[in-house]
């Protein structure tokens, strides 16, 4: 296992490398090249200058998260063949500077959703929230409600940035005619042509699960529990096809059992990427992205530590998400304190675990 932490580069967060060099246990970022739009070819001079500057502050590049997959793929839109012919290209420019796992998700139009980026949890901290009320079918209600962050605190957020929003009726559109079935098929004839160029470069592909996982803006996610992810990975034989698990996506429904999750596919060698955190979930379905030890959510962190122990898990992990403590601004979620005081604790259950 590598503990690693989730870094936007530099200009695009608030934590620098040095902070992060200074977690106990953090070796490596997982980290992406934001200026570079879905569909667009990852330039090898950009690659190699992000690897060098995170080199340079002694961490290792572990992996990368995300090459995001360009809409005109997720639909089967006539310009999709191009767009994922530059992704195998993007795969085989990353596989030359030593990454070997990249995470993806296949998440139609917004990457995750919460309705409160700022939520007060009562002491004195924030949390992402999601309030299931608020998440109704109007998406320009919501979107205006996301860019009233991004003005009042000048930064955009991952899925929701505001050039993606300037053009939502245009996708909602492109996906009138797009169901479920529809979509696992686009997603298959995805991986079947990517599939070979990441055998040849010995990169693992790691879904992430869809979150949260259900359904939102009637539009359609297929990612979101153990019967769909058992048909994921019947759609290619190959150790290089596998999973970013999450806790906090998968953890969030109670229809999920995580840790029996965890032990299923950990058996079989399919979870290449592990994000692990905590959540509390309210009585009407609504969640708030709480602290990561057990007591503070819903989720039980020592069963799935021990769970990826038991099953050989020897992939890349973070703490995924935090609150924002100790008067810490930043990108919510991703703030340097509770994540490091997260990476902390994970690191002590997986001594714990591997000691016992």
């Amino acid at each position: 296992m590598e503990m690693t932490l989730r870094w936007y580069g530099t200009g695009h967060d608030t934590v620098t490398l040095k902070q992060i060099r200074q977690i106990p246990g953090v070796t490596g970022v997982i980290t992406t090249l934001y200026d570079t739009k879905p569909g667009e070819v990852w330039k090898p001079e950009a690659i190699r200058a992000l690897k060098a500057e995170v080199e340079a502050a002694g961490l290792r590049l572990s992996g990368i998260e995300s090459v995001n997959v360009h809409e005109a793929i997720k639909t089967g839109a006539p310009e999709r063949d191009q767009y994922i012919e530059n992704y195998k290209q993007t795969l085989r420019n990353l596989a030359k500077y030593g990454v070997k796992v990249v995470c993806y998700n296949f998440m139609p139009i917004f990457d995750w959703t919460r309705s409160n980026l700022f939520h007060e949890v009562g002491d004195g901290s924030t949390a992402l929230f999601y309030e299931k009320g608020m998440i109704q079918d109007d998406y320009n209600a919501m979107a205006e409600y996301i860019l009233g962050f991004t003005e009042k605190y000048n930064m955009s957020f991952p899925g929701w940035e505001p050039e993606r929003m300037a053009k939502l009726d245009e996708l909602f559109k492109a996906y009138a005619d797009v169901d479920k079935e529809k979509l696992w098929a686009n997603l298959k004839y995805f991986l079947e042509a990517i599939m070979p160029t990441c055998h040849e470069c010995d990169i693992k592909m790691a879904i992430h699960p869809d979150d949260p996982p259900w359904s939102i803006f009637g539009i359609p996610r297929i990612i979101t529990n153990e019967e769909n992810i058992d048909r994921f990975l019947s759609l290619y034989d190959d150790v290089h096809h596998g999973l970013t698990l999450c806790s906090g996506s998968l953890g969030c429904a109670t229809f999920n059992d995580y840790t029996a999750m965890v032990r299923k596919y950990g058996a079989m060698g399919r979870i290449h990427f592990a994000h692990v955190r905590n959540i509390k979930i309210l009585e009407d379905g609504s969640f708030e992205e709480s602290g990561h030890l057990s007591d503070c959510g819903s989720l039980d962190m020592y069963d799935i530590t021990k769970a990826l122990v038991e099953t050989g898990f020897d992939g890349y992990v973070r703490p995924d998400h935090g609150r924002m403590i100790w008067g810490e601004t930043g990108n919510p979620g991703y703030g340097l304190y509770d994540r490091a005081l997260g990476a902390a604790y994970i690191n002590g259950l997986f001594e714990a675990c591997e000691k016992a």
